[in-house]
């Protein structure tokens, strides 16, 4: 994220997550197998209150973002929320889309199908948490091509900024990175791993501050 707007609302993000308690700090075992010093959660965004504070902060980076689309899909399970909440404070913002999101199973009575919402049509953004090896993108892009829409971008909270498995193997380049370069599709984050590295060097909280080294460590092993 450039300009000063763009790293405030970054950097204003990363705070929120911090006092949430979604971005914590410590030592974590992705997904992947590494032992990160820090973990994103956005399960614990588990309230009324920092669900709509969340919602406001996609809102503004999609507004920013410059992405042209019709209508929001959320993958399930966790963007199914997510979808749900980002269109409602898009209508407060005045622009106001429909939304559909998908089912883990078909439903095989009433109304039937994977898909649930709005017909699924035109330019359609997918709003997800975090994008850790671009696999929930293939799905989305799959139901939404079958359904005849366009998949035109990816918005999500954090870009992790670090290399891609693939078969246990890294790889040089990032999740973000293969959905923009392969699949084609624009991706804008609400903050990156470059900006919560900011976010530490300025705390005034000695405790977090003493997590920017093994960040930064993390990064230069584990980046792209």
């Amino acid at each position: 994220m450039t300009g000063p707007v763009a790293d405030a609302l970054a950097l204003g993000f990363v705070k929120f997550s911090v006092d949430a308690g979604v971005l914590r700090f410590g030592e974590f075992k992705t997904k992947a197998g590494r032992l990160s010093p820090y973990f994103f959660n956005a399960g614990l965004f588990d309230d009324g209150a920092k669900l709509q504070r969340l919602a406001e902060f996609y809102a503004r980076r999609i507004l920013a973002s410059g992405i042209t689309f019709d209508m929001l899909f959320g993958p399930a399970y966790k963007g199914i929320t997510l979808v749900a909440a980002v269109s409602i404070e898009l209508a407060r913002l005045g622009r106001n889309v429909p939304y559909a999101y998908n089912r883990k199973e078909a439903k095989d009575h009433g109304e039937g199908g994977l898909l649930v919402g709005a017909p699924v049509k035109g330019r359609v953004l997918i709003v997800d948490d975090v994008m850790s090896a671009g696999t929930s993108v293939r799905e989305s892009i799959a139901l939404i091509n079958a359904a005849q829409g366009q998949a035109c971008g990816v918005i999500i909270a954090l870009d992790r900024q670090e290399k891609a498995t693939e078969s246990g193997q890294d790889v040089p380049y990032s999740a973000v990175q293969y959905v923009q370069e392969q699949l084609g599709l624009q991706v804008a984050a609400i903050a990156t791993l470059n900006d919560l590295l900011q976010y530490l060097a300025m705390a005034d909280d000695p405790a977090l501050g003493g997590y920017a080294s093994a960040v930064r460590q993390y990064r230069q092993r584990y980046g792209v």
